[in-house]
């Protein structure tokens, strides 16, 4: 089907599309919202290049999508605190950086997100990329044998890694950072199920969900025995061949699906500044369905 409001070029074989003909700064009809929903589903990530907008404007088009998170660990802007600031200062230690391990966000919660929409407002020279992977694809290039394993398995996720006492963000303390304001907390050692492969809620198809920084072990199973699967998943579910890279420059967006998404956040620009806001969208508990999903089966 032809988009007759929008233009939608893909970047990559995998996923991912560069969408045109459309300014952010203004609200969208319903027509070309409905478009660029269209597009976001058969892409699961969508770039929008030189956009100028505002926080508020970045609030008021990620609401047409749902509730919106204010990230428990990372402060938000003070009059706008659904809005993260994800800031790299050219002085901060090069290990310093925000989402540089493949993951999906925040699936500790018992409701992920939806998805994130991230908004450039100074890029550096060159480096600072970000790397997106097709979780579909990655469910769907295992074997019937491993397929059958895994939609037996539930998995715990917590912020531990991320967030607790021995956490990159603890790290990032005794570094020194002069960037984002992240904390670390007690509470980021509590767990949460997750199916580890869930159906798409608006595409009935079926996608890996497991990532190295939340999920911690199958339930019922130790970390010892998990972890030999769980390292084979991590590392099949971002063969290159299921991935695609997009080169930010200032004003350009980036709207991923963070159900059947991973990203990763290239830290090669080390002595030059990043500056991005973020925005994400609330999302539901994920689930298996056990019989065939009526969107899919259309």
């Amino acid at each position: 089907m032809s988009f007759k409001k929008i233009e939608v070029h893909p970047i990559a074989g995998a996923l991912g599309a560069e969408v045109r003909g459309v300014d952010l700064s203004s609200p969208l009809d319903d027509e070309t919202f409905a478009e660029v929903t269209r597009a976001f589903h058969e892409n699961l990530v969508i770039f929008f290049r030189d956009q100028r907008i505002t926080p508020q404007q970045q609030v008021d088009f990620a609401r047409r999508y749902g509730e919106l998170d204010v990230h428990p660990y990372a402060k938000g802007l003070d009059d706008l605190p659904e809005v993260l600031p994800v800031i790299k200062e050219a002085k901060d230690h090069a290990t310093n950086n925000f989402g540089g391990t493949w993951h999906a966000d925040v699936t500790f919660y018992e409701k992920p997100a939806l998805g994130s929409i991230l908004y450039a407002l100074e890029t550096p020279a060159y480096g600072g990329d970000t790397l997106f992977a097709n979780m579909y694809m990655a469910y769907d290039a295992l074997s019937d044998g491993m397929k059958e394993l895994l939609e037996g398995l539930t998995a715990l996720h917590s912020a531990s890694r991320a967030y607790g006492a021995e956490s990159r963000t603890s790290r990032r303390k005794e570094q020194g950072s002069h960037s984002m304001e992240v904390r670390t907390g007690d509470d980021a050692e509590e767990t949460v199920e997750h199916p580890v492969i869930c159906t798409h809620p608006d595409t009935g198809r079926k996608g890996l969900f497991v990532n190295r920084v939340f999920t911690q072990r199958f339930k019922g199973w130790t970390k010892e025995e998990s972890q030999p699967l769980l390292d084979f998943l991590y590392a099949h579910a971002v063969r290159p061949e299921f991935t695609c890279r997009f080169k930010w420059r200032d004003g350009s967006i980036a709207f991923w699906d963070n159900r059947v998404v991973q990203h990763y956040a290239l830290n090669d620009y080390h002595g030059q500044r990043r500056e991005m806001n973020r925005v994400t969208i609330c999302g539901d508990r994920p689930f298996l369905a056990r019989e065939p999903h009526p969107v899919a089966a259309e």
